[in-house]
């Protein structure tokens, strides 16, 4: 998605950055340390909760997220960095075992600096084509360097 300079995007464009399969241990390890709450770290309270059984914490998936779009494509690409994120939804909750599938379309883009365009990508986070979470991210992406342009 961000492969190229700034001005080689093109709205519409949609990226699969790939999946990631989520185990109980690391939703129970993530949970403990930054979100304790009973349905993330305990799966015998979980079943008496809202959810009905143990549960990732929403800030757990939008730390794999961020992963599985690192590891396929963000490293090594013109990204600079975000400056924030819009419209974070966890409309539906991610159980053990699940696997996501992680996928960034552009929705919009405008100059920043001189050397930097902000993009504004919608990433969507599914399993089993059920959204688990979505959100608007407002990424800097290099500029061409004027002398090349």
């Amino acid at each position: 998605m961000y492969t190229g300079y700034f001005e080689e995007i093109e709205i519409g464009t949609t990226t699969e950055f790939g999946t990631r399969t989520v185990d109980q241990d690391e939703i129970i390890e993530f949970a403990e340390q930054f979100d304790p709450q009973p349905f993330h770290i305990d799966p015998s309270a979980a079943e008496d909760s809202v959810f009905g059984e143990l549960v990732a914490s929403g800030w757990h998936t939008a730390s794999l997220t961020m992963q599985v779009m690192v590891e396929n494509g963000m490293n090594d690409s013109r990204a600079m960095g975000a400056v924030g994120i819009d419209e974070l939804r966890w409309p539906a909750p991610v159980r053990p075992g699940d696997t996501l599938t992680v996928t960034g379309t552009v929705e919009d883009k405008q100059p920043w600096s001189d050397e930097l365009g902000l993009v504004l990508a919608r990433t969507t986070v599914t399993v089993d084509e059920r959204t688990v979470m979505s959100m608007v991210g407002r990424v800097l992406v290099e500029r061409r360097p004027a002398e090349t342009q």
